[in-house]
Parts: structure tokens; C-alpha cells; sequence
């Protein structure tokens, strides 16, 4: 087989015009996403949006089948998500949707104040002009969606990472970006709490006062705060 494969190749090219009629390669070509990461995907966001609730058996059998798909690219969308923290994988039991517990909301709040309040240091003295303005244009979209819930929590989320890419640090806005979505398991959403909204509102105001005055120590105190009375308000 190898030699055929060679005389293949010594026929091909022995001839320029063979040559010239092969269709060369693009250079930057990229592999077709994976069906498992599509997977990964749906499932990702079936559990944010509570269709597949914390603590739940994941049927693989049955999600198999709604998705049309075999059980070996299900299974390797599930590893993803047992890396990502979102499942849970047990022993001959099978995949669950991650629970939170009391203190891993205490833990992750503590590392979300921590790398966004540095963030927040960051942006207010790093950030460009026209980064500064879109933030003050998203933070006044949040304005508008307050009596909006779901819209205003993906809102509140895109100001969040907005102002993590205007502080640059790629590495900080990946951990803050793993640790959101643990977030997202929580069943006592600090939003939630009467009167919440509108003070983290009240907060965000004061963010970004404190950024447009390119004060980032008070702009971190500012931030810190906010995940701290965030935490509060999302205890049971």
C-alpha cells in the first residue's frame, strides 16, 4: 500500500500540469466546530435557563434523542461541563447539574469582588476615552431595563465583562467569565431581593463617577462594595 501511494504521488507530480491543477490548500483553513462543543452549548444553556435545574439527573438517554444525536459526543459535552463546574459527575449514577452551596456562593462572591474590584482600579486609569463612553452608554441601557428582569440581568452581565476588557488582562476576564457561570446555579439570585436591583443601580452610578474621575482607588472600594452587598442580598 505504500509503494501505490508513493507511485501515486511521483505520477501526480511528475507532470506541471498535474501540478497546477491541484487546488492549493487556504492558508488559514479552520476545522469545522465540533459537534460535542454545539452540544456543550445547548446544554450550557438549558441549566442557565433552569430547564435543567440544579441538582437534577442529566438523562442521557433522553436528551440524546431530543437532540438527535448518539450518546458519544452527549458524553463528551458533559465532560466539559463537569470541568466548567456546572456538572457534576458521579460514580455509576451518572451526570447532575451542579448545586451551590451556601459557602460556594460565599467563596466565588469573595474571587469576583477581588479580581473585579482590581478591574474596576484598572479601567478607570488604563481605559481609552471610548471605551470610558461605552460603558457609560451600556450603564445607561441598564438604566432603561430596570423593570425589565431578565433583560436587565444579561445587560447588567455585558457591562460587567465590558469594563473587564477595558482593564484589559485576558487572564482575570477568563476566571471572572468560569466564575459567573457558577454563579448562574445559584437558586437565590441577589437580584432578586426587594429593592436590590435598584441599589446595585445606585452602585453603578457611583462606578462610574468614580471611573470617569479616573480614580481608580475609589473605584475598586466602590466595586468591593457592591459584591459585598451583593453577597447579602443573596443569601436565603
Amino acid at each position: 500500500m505504500h509503494n501505490y501511494k508513493c507511485r501515486t504521488i511521483a505520477k501526480l507530480t511528475s507532470s506541471p500540469a498535474a501540478v497546477n491543477t491541484l487546488a492549493p490548500t487556504p492558508p488559514h483553513a479552520l476545522a469545522p466546530r465540533a459537534l460535542y462543543q454545539d452540544v456543550a452549548e445547548r446544554l450550557r444553556q438549558q441549566i442557565f435557563a433552569r430547564e435543567l435545574e440544579p441538582g437534577s439527573w442529566i438523562d442521557e438517554q433522553k436528551v440524546a434523542a431530543a437532540y438527535g444525536i448518539s450518546r458519544t459526543p452527549l458524553r463528551e459535552a458533559l465532560k466539559v461541563l463537569a470541568v466548567e463546574g456546572l456538572v457534576t459527575m458521579k460514580v455509576r449514577r451518572g451526570a447532575y447539574v451542579s448545586e451551590m452551596s451556601p459557602d460556594d456562593v460565599r467563596q466565588i462572591y469573595h474571587l469576583l469582588g477581588v479580581l473585579e474590584s482590581d478591574a474596576a482600579a484598572d479601567a478607570a486609569t488604563m481605559a481609552s476615552d471610548e471605551q470610558l463612553a461605552g460603558l457609560e452608554q451600556m450603564h445607561d441601557g441598564l438604566e432603561r431595563l430596570a423593570h425589565q428582569r431578565e433583560a436587565f440581568f444579561a445587560a447588567n452581565e455585558r457591562f460587567h465583562l465590558a469594563l473587564l476588557d477595558a482593564a484589559g488582562n485576558r487572564w482575570r476576564r477568563q476566571i471572572v467569565v468560569d466564575l459567573r457561570k457558577m454563579m448562574k446555579l445559584n437558586r437565590h439570585h441577589s437580584l432578586f431581593k426587594q429593592g436590590r436591583l435598584a441599589d446595585s443601580l445606585a452602585e453603578h452610578r457611583a462606578l462610574m463617577r468614580a471611573i470617569a474621575a479616573r480614580d481608580g482607588a475609589r473605584a475598586a472600594d466602590v466595586m468591593r462594595r457592591h459584591f459585598t452587598r451583593g453577597l447579602e442580598a443573596a443569601r436565603p
